[in-house]
């Protein structure tokens, strides 16, 4: 059963998506910012669920608070193609509060050269805006680059941080 929630934040309202689990918990598999590129909307048949969704909007509350660093969340892994969920577990890799280019990333998902670009598309494919940190991932020569949220999202997040650029 698809579930969802709406949780207000300094970037917006986001929409949460997840799949039911035991215990009436949301295993998260969207979470979008309003105006989003290839952001989610609710379907048809989905079910507002805003208590299954309770640990995720704690942890987002800490983070955006400055008292989290890491999210211990139960995400899905079903989405995206092989390459697509290499390169987002390589953005899962990017510690807090730094930053890797996009041909760090490609690299470590040994994809280098001419791969860069094939690893900007997978990034910017994140379904997990802020729990994956795909917004830590900047130009080679230290520019802010994409971002389906928009680069000033993406800057407040690395402020947050303290990974301003």
């Amino acid at each position: 059963m698809t579930v969802y929630a709406y949780v207000d934040g300094p970037l917006g309202e986001m929409l949460l998506v997840g799949r039911l689990a035991e215990g009436g918990r949301a295993v998260l598999c969207s979470l979008s910012l309003p105006g989003q590129k290839g952001g989610v909307e609710v379907g048809d048949g989905w079910t507002l669920a805003p208590g299954a969704f309770e640990e995720v909007a704690g942890q987002l509350g800490e983070y955006f608070a400055g008292r989290r660093d890491r999210f211990e969340l139960e995400l899905a892994t079903d989405a995206g193609t092989a390459f697509q969920r290499r390169v987002w577990e390589a953005l899962d890799g990017i510690p807090y509060g730094t930053t890797v280019s996009y041909g760090e990333i490609a690299r470590r998902v040994g994809s280098s050269g001419a791969g860069v670009r094939a690893v900007g598309t997978a990034i910017g494919r994140n379904p997990l805006l802020v729990v994956r940190p795909c917004h830590r991932v900047i130009g080679a020569d230290g520019s802010l680059r994409g971002y389906a949220a928009g680069l000033d999202r993406k800057e407040r997040l690395l402020g947050l941080e303290g990974a301003g650029v």
